[in-house]
């Protein structure tokens, strides 16, 4: 990996029964210089703030920026500037990981564009957060946590991810660079009833359909539909060779629908819109 053109960040998703956040904090090296950024993505609006460093620990999981803390416990928030303010902490359960990395044999793969991290499929989330006046409050509701880093985020990919009652689930399918050659890599877990399903190109998965909105996979038996409904598109910042030169749309709290099944028989099938959605094809 070319450390001087690498970035690393996270994603902490906070999912209300009318609210939903994420906080996306990031470093990056650009030429042997080190920046920081942090997005706040809501149901209506994304705001972004640049700093000049930020500190990460991986076991267990600490981000600091600024005045800020994310971890695998909760977010303290602390920012006061002309353009953004932002207060509060909130509080996090047990964090649910998945049984290994979500990469699998990838993981020791050199020469990765970008290589994704799952912390938590689900956990409580219990506090407030203010940003610039708005109150964001959670009582008993439910978190995710993921990460990416790398170089650059693929040239098309697409991302979902939905917690549910009883589960929780994430979707990734991207167009995978590597020495020379370009493949479709598929990872993918659902969390079904305390019961952990993977669907990934290492495992078999195949990517059966990808359209406006759209994506189906399969593994075996095992099918995975999903589709927005309803898109709510908020620009964010993306890395290209470690600077945050891309901009994205996701769609943080968006109306999806979800079909998991095992030959003829449906496992999960349920509409949200609580979903998350990225489509950057």
């Amino acid at each position: 990996m070319n450390k001087n053109e690498y970035f690393k960040g996270w994603y902490f998703k906070c999912c209300g029964r009318n609210q939903t956040i994420a906080f996306i904090p990031s470093l990056h090296y650009v030429g042997g210089e080190k920046s920081a950024l942090l997005q706040i993505i809501t149901d209506d609006k994304a705001v972004q703030l640049p700093f000049d460093r930020l500190k990460y620990r991986e076991e267990p999981l600490k981000v600091g920026i600024g005045k800020c803390l994310f971890s695998e416990k909760g977010i303290k928030a602390d920012i006061r500037t002309d353009a953004l303010e932002v207060s509060g902490c909130l509080r996090f359960g047990k964090i649910t990981p998945i049984n290994y990395d979500i990469m699998g044999p990838f993981k020791y793969v050199p020469f990765m564009q970008c290589r994704h991290s799952v912390y938590s499929m689900s956990h409580r989330v219990n506090g407030k957060i203010t940003v610039n006046g708005q109150q964001f409050e959670f009582n008993d509701d439910i978190g995710y946590i993921e990460g990416d880093c790398g170089v650059s985020f693929p040239s098309r990919y697409i991302w979902t991810q939905c917690c549910f009652a009883g589960g929780s689930l994430m979707l990734s399918a991207a167009d995978i660079p590597i020495l020379g050659f370009q493949f479709t890599g598929i990872i993918s877990v659902v969390l079904l009833g305390g019961k952990e399903y993977r669907l990934a190109t290492y495992l078999g998965a195949k990517l059966r359909h990808v359209g406006e909105n759209t994506v189906v996979v399969s593994q075996g038996d095992y099918e995975l539909f999903a589709k927005m409904l309803k898109k709510n598109p908020l620009p964010l910042s993306a890395p290209i060779n470690g600077k945050m030169g891309r901009v994205i749309h996701e769609s943080a709290s968006c109306t999806a629908y979800y079909r998991f099944s095992y030959k003829n028989t449906v496992l999960c099938e349920f509409a949200s819109d609580k979903a998350s959605f990225e489509f950057e094809y």
